[in-house]
């Protein structure tokens, strides 16, 4: 699965901190090595690194 932007996805994260994190982002931008998107959880677009990406899995939203 591609990760496209203007997706819906629900991921789970190792952050900054070595902290893993759960995440409801919709990706704005992407290239080989970070995602630009807005995450719903901090209210705020944030860039999160491609290989701290543990999994993810599509979001319906509203649902």
């Amino acid at each position: 699965m591609s990760i496209k932007p203007g997706s819906n996805l629900e991921m789970i994260y190792l952050d900054s901190n070595n902290k893993i994190t759960q995440r409801t982002i919709k990706v704005l931008q992407t290239n080989s090595d970070t995602i630009l998107a807005y995450c719903y959880s901090k209210r705020q677009v944030r860039s999160f690194k491609v290989n701290n990406i543990l999994s993810f899995l599509p979001k319906r939203m509203g649902a």
